[in-house]
């Protein structure tokens, strides 16, 4: 635990960043964790630009090669640079020129799915640069060529500054920035780079320097340990706590705080509580009014709004945490001048209970500067793609500044591997004020969200993470939300949002809800419409589906294990829902560590084959062990058992598997419980057993 005199940082004052202070690193870093700085206009104007491998053919939006994804995985038509500097010699190695900006600015963000080749970053000039080295290296760590001389721990950096495939790493310039990449263009070279551009020449910028780091050591850990645990770190300056309970009959919408201004409010928990708590998540809509706007700035599904949804997925970022016990907080500072009031509508058909308590203080409203925030939800129902589309996110004219994202899904697909459900090829386009063609034009959804390959791990980190993803691979419920502090995107005329639901398969019946954070000055209109019932039906995965032998399973059978199991002794049912194959669970009840239980399929054809099993994942189950034909088979690994537990989540998940000769004929998959270590009652669910000619 960090000391709370030591948390300076963690509540940045807002007159500290104004008059003329001079941009410097640390400067920037307690950006990083600085919340109201979000709520003013920039006192330095700027715009976040983007460079990053998208494909070059795409220009006109909506015209031809408007969703072309040539875009990092090499042989692209047109090299996805800025400029090629050298032409590639007999080793396929050339000079390609990635991000070249003049004026006061600095590189806030970057990430690579896997890029090949060296960097070489030029700033202000001189004569020597401030990195040259591994590619990789620069776009997943920046700090690690100069954190050993600074003293701090890598594991200071990990996990807060590194955010899974991204780094939130400031290097400031006064000048210049120049970023030359040198490689081989035709194999993997995805990357981001993501630069401040201050627009006003005037602004001070102290460039960076490898020993900003050591200088600041002990502000860089704060900066830290708020970034990973903020529950703990983050200090509120607020004294005010305002308690909220309201129940709600269908149908019904009731007002649950009204606070008087100036002030902000500065966390908002709330739990609810229903017989049906998914639902009720889904179809209890908050409405948060500030200085008595008719049409209230935050409009969203409970749930949905803490970037979670359906259900409760729990998850610690900066600005949202979501706990086990169904409490979920949110951190953005939200300014008002004269009022705020909280509000919600039961657009569900049970009763439902709203607990929780939210956190104000006394904060001046600038007539000037000051901005309230927003959170705009919407959702497609119905999608059957191909063909591809940009989902709009966000449709705003005025000023403002854009802080976050996340995408809810209901995906459909019918594949078992990732290949074969993988719904987020499709790239972010952000058109900022006067833009023409996006400012930010991206390489893929996973790639604006910080990871990479189509994963389907749940993860969190502070600015980026995946709560939700059901399964096999990204079938089903899946959620993804990214925020933006030291890469927000203020502007001044308009912002527009979209994302292109790109996906490798065809897929009916998808949903796609969007969540949009962000703030806007008074005046700021934006193109959000009303949420109706239809919007909020009950999330529910349709029933039945089987899956499909296609892309990464090609040619594959699939089992269902009732047809395989001929062991009369054991304890075996069913259970029923949309996230299993054909509608239905097989469930096994062993009665102590070490039962198994004996599958039989038969293989039409000797050769090489990989054998998986679709597994439930959930708080019931345990560890699981196989034999294949009573040799070791430990799903990828002889020597280890699969576990298969996971709190307040029910997933499906496909083991892995080695490459196996099989002969024509039966084979045996033996599976055996290696308990559970939790007290609970022994359980295994299998839903399906996937074998795959290799």
């Amino acid at each position: 635990m960090i000391p709370r005199l030591l948390l300076l940082l963690a509540a940045v004052s807002p007159t500290l960043a104004c008059g003329d202070e001079p941009v410097t690193t640390i400067g920037l870093i307690e950006e990083m964790i600085d919340f109201d700085r979000l709520c003013e206009t920039p006192t330095h104007p700027y715009k976040t630009l983007q460079f990053t491998s998208t494909d070059r053919r795409s220009r006109t939006p909506g015209g031809p090669d408007w969703f072309a994804n040539s875009d990092g995985f090499g042989g692209a038509p047109i090299p996805p640079f800025e400029k090629v500097l050298k032409a590639p010699g007999e080793d396929g190695v050339g000079e390609y020129l990635i991000a070249d900006v003049e004026g006061p600015g600095a590189i806030v963000r970057t990430w690579t799915a896997d890029i090949n080749g060296r960097i070489r970053v030029e700033i202000d000039g001189a004569d020597e640069p401030i990195f040259e080295g591994p590619a990789e290296q620069f776009l997943h760590r920046p700090y690690d060529s100069f954190a050993g001389q600074s003293g701090i721990a890598a594991a200071t950096l990990q996990g807060a500054f590194y955010q899974r495939d991204a780094a939130y790493c400031p290097l400031p310039f006064g000048r210049r920035c120049r970023i030359v990449w040198i490689g081989d263009r035709n194999r993997v070279h995805f990357y981001y780079v993501q630069i401040r551009k201050y627009l006003s020449e005037e602004v001070v910028v102290e460039p960076f320097r490898p020993t900003d780091l050591s200088e600041s050591k002990q502000r860089i850990e704060q900066v830290a340990a708020v970034l990973k645990d903020p529950d703990e770190n983050h200090r509120l300056e607020g004294s005010g706590t305002h308690e909220i309970d309201v129940r709600l009959e269908p149908g019904e919408r009731r007002q649950a705080l009204l606070v008087e201004g100036p002030a902000a409010l500065e966390r908002l928990t709330l739990s609810v509580q229903a017989d049906n708590e998914v639902d009720a998540l889904r179809q209890t809509v908050m409405l948060v009014s500030f200085d008595g706007w008719t049409n209230a700035q935050v409009q969203s599904p409970v749930g949905d709004f803490f970037a979670a949804a359906p259900g409760i997925n729990p998850f610690v970022s900066l600005p949202f945490t979501v706990r086990d016990d169904g409490r979920m907080t949110c951190r953005y500072v939200a300014p008002f001048k004269e009022s705020a009031r909280i509000e919600f509508h039961n657009r569900g058909d049970q009763p439902v209970r709203i607990l929780g308590n939210a956190r104000t203080r006394t904060r001046r409203w600038d007539d000037d500067r000051s901005m309230h925030f927003y959170a705009r939800w919407r959702v497609l129902h119905d999608i059957a793609t191909p063909p591809p589309f940009d989902v709009p996110f966000l449709m705003a004219m005025g000023r403002g500044r854009y802080v976050g994202t996340a995408s809810l899904l209901m995906n459909t697909a019918r594949g078992v591997h990732p290949s074969g459900t993988w719904w987020g090829e499709g790239d972010e386009k952000v058109y900022v004020d006067g833009d023409e063609s996006p400012s930010w034009f991206g390489t893929g959804s996973e790639d604006y969200y910080n990871y990479a390959w189509s994963a389907d791990d749940i993860f969190s980190f502070p600015f980026a993470g995946q709560p939700r993803n059901d399964g096999p691979a990204n079938r089903g419920f899946v959620t993804n939300y990214r925020f933006h502090f030291l890469d927000d995107q203020p502007f001044n005329d308009r912002l527009a949002f979209t994302m292109e639901l790109l996906s490798n398969h065809s897929v009916e019946g998808l949903s796609y809800a969007c969540q949009a954070y962000h703030y806007g000055r008074p005046g700021m209109i934006d193109d959000h419409r009303p949420i109706t019932s239809e919007d909020v039906r009950p999330p529910r995965l349709p029933a039945p589906w089987t899956p499909l032998a296609e892309f990464g399973s090609e040619d594959a059978t699939f089992f269902e294990p009732e047809q395989l199991i001929s062991d009369k002794a054991a304890q075996l049912a069913s259970e029923r829902g949309g996230l299993w194959s054909a509608g239905r669970l097989l469930t096994w009840r062993p009665t102590a560590v070490g039962d198994t239980l004996r599958l039989t399929f038969p293989v039409q054809e000797a050769a090489a084959y990989e054998v998986r099993v679709g597994l439930a994942v959930d708080a019931r189950a345990g560890m699981v062990s196989a034999k294949l034909d009573d040799e070791p088979f430990g799903f990828g690994d002889p020597q280890e058992a699969l576990r298969t537990a996971a709190s307040r989540r029910t997933m499906l998940r496909a083991s892995a598997s080695d490459e196996v000769s099989l002969s024509q004929g039966d084979h045996e998959l033996v599976l055996r419980y290696e308990g559970n270590g939790r007290g609970v009652e022994p359980f295994v669910g299998i839903d399906f057993l996937w074998l795959q000619p290799r």
